[in-house]
């Protein structure tokens, strides 16, 4: 059995840093946290993080990836780290131990390959217009990239798609997407390429500013005030879905697992945490918008476990716990390898 005190976990200040750190301390693995002065304080007064490694700007990580691979950390990528870092440079220069695809970062970066990707998994997923003068009903414009919601808006016709999209002058690069009425749902799963079994770990919903504030004020005031809706995420909310859902929710998680085995660049699939992001609707299906093929920040209500973790592990399992676990069973079973990209 191999050491486990010869490794450690590390990741980005930010995101989902904090139960990551906490779940490597949890599973006997050092932890290591980059951070900026500014965030430093987080991660000195929650003790999770052994070691602080602090640096200017986060695209400075290259400059002390060789402390991290001195160390033999595995690094876990989250929402900011692909932000801040850049999928590209990710996948072209990291040399540390990298947990999870790195190819699949090209795919739920951009949303029109990602797209293919579902439809190939047979997931049922929202109308995509081509060009805005096709727009015939309400529709939802999203920016690529992990921009956490920043920007979007909502159009009903060419004419109001243009007059808003004046507001973006420098943003051409855009998905103008069906919206659909219903319940936003976050299915937070993980994926052992070592058992070779699904997990559901939890779900959630997005807090958005001021997308779910706009209804305490009168229809008359918002039209007074001149209000857009905008879907800035400034928080989670946790959520227990109906059990009888339950088997859907694994079905579609197999099915997308299964077909991204045969995408170009991900010789090993999608394994890991990842989330689909959709809304339920009226009639109980779950339409698919979006699939983030890593850790979410909707898992963070769950530092303790949430109500499906303490079914299977009847112990405070997160996500972040989730992943060192996983990654203390490569180490000791010599299958480290099979978990890095």
């Amino acid at each position: 059995m191999n050491d486990i005190s010869k490794y450690a976990i590390a990741t980005l200040g930010s995101h989902t840093a904090l139960q990551i750190l906490k779940g490597a301390q949890d599973e006997g693995l050092k932890s290591i946290v980059i951070c900026s002065q500014k965030s430093r304080r987080v991660y000195e007064s929650y003790g999770v993080a052994d070691e602080i490694i602090e640096i200017s700007d986060y695209q400075d990580y290259f400059r002390i990836e060789e402390r991290l691979i001195e160390q033999q950390a595995v690094v876990i990528p989250h929402g900011s780290f692909v932000s801040y870092v850049g999928a590209d440079r990710i996948t072209a220069e990291m040399k540390a131990m990298y947990f999870g695809s790195k190819g699949i970062l090209r795919w739920e970066s951009n949303r029109e390959i990602e797209r293919e990707w579902l439809k190939k998994a047979g997931v049922n997923v929202p109308k995509v217009f081509r060009d805005s003068s096709e727009i015939d009903r309400p529709v939802i414009i999203k920016f690529h990239g992990a921009g956490g919601g920043f920007g979007y808006f909502i159009a009903h016709t060419p004419e109001e798609f243009h007059e808003k999209i004046k507001e973006f002058p420098n943003q051409d690069d855009y998905v103008i997407q069906e919206y659909v009425v219903g319940v936003p749902m976050y299915v937070h799963y993980f994926y052992s390429p070592l058992s070779g079994e699904l997990e559901i770990m939890s779900f959630d919903k997005r807090y958005e500013s001021n997308a779910d504030s706009i209804g305490r004020i009168a229809a008359r005031d918002q039209l007074d005030a001149d209000l857009h809706t905008s879907y800035t995420i400034t928080g989670n909310i946790p959520v227990v879905v109906r059990e009888s859902l339950l088997p859907m929710f694994f079905h579609i998680g197999e099915q997308v697992i299964e077909a991204s085995k045969s995408l170009e660049g991900v010789p090993k699939g999608l394994y890991g945490p990842f989330c689909l992001e959709g809304i339920i609707d009226p009639q109980l299906n779950f339409r698919v918008f979006e699939i983030s093929a890593r850790i979410v920040a909707g898992t963070n209500p769950y530092t303790h476990g949430s109500p499906y973790s303490w079914l299977r592990y009847n112990i405070p399992m997160s996500t972040g716990r989730r992943i060192a676990r996983e990654i203390r069973q490569g180490i000791e079973e010599g299958r480290l390898e099979d978990l890095l990209g």
